[in-house]
């Protein structure tokens, strides 16, 4: 049987709400193994002088959960 865990993140970028997303999985995985997938929940993004400065996502990324209990 399989537990996957959710954790809420937020994702930025200067260049996109692609790139926000995949940033936010490129620094989640430093820490989480097993990643599942992703569901993008809202984007948003930050304005100066008219102009997006910053991308934003909020996502919930789904990891499996690992069996560590002795055999």
């Amino acid at each position: 049987m399989t537990t996957v865990k959710i954790v809420e993140l937020v994702g930025a970028s200067p260049v996109s709400w692609n790139e926000a997303a995949k940033e936010a999985v490129k620094e989640a995985s430093k820490t989480i193994r097993n990643i599942q997938g992703i569901d993008v929940v809202n984007q948003t993004a930050i304005i100066d002088a008219d102009t997006i400065k910053e991308y934003r996502v909020n996502l919930k990324l789904s990891f499996k959960v690992e069996d560590e209990r002795p055999q």
